[in-house]
């Protein structure tokens, strides 16, 4: 019982320092149109730029 308490205590610590996840600028491969999302939008795009901090691709977030 200590042992599952124990790494609950664990999880939680380790959830507890997680960050956001980073967001970046994707291009279209059709038609070059700007796109800011978190992960890949599928087939036809491509990786521009990042990553930021915000939604809207215009903080840069600094590289670890």
């Amino acid at each position: 019982m200590k042992q599952l308490i124990a790494t609950a205590l664990l999880a939680a610590c380790a959830v507890a320092l997680a960050g956001p996840a980073p967001w970046y600028k994707w291009r279209s491969k059709v038609d070059g149109t700007l796109s800011c999302a978190q992960s890949t939008l599928g087939f036809g795009w491509e990786l521009a730029s990042g990553p930021y901090k915000d939604s809207r691709c215009e903080k840069p977030a600094l590289v670890k």
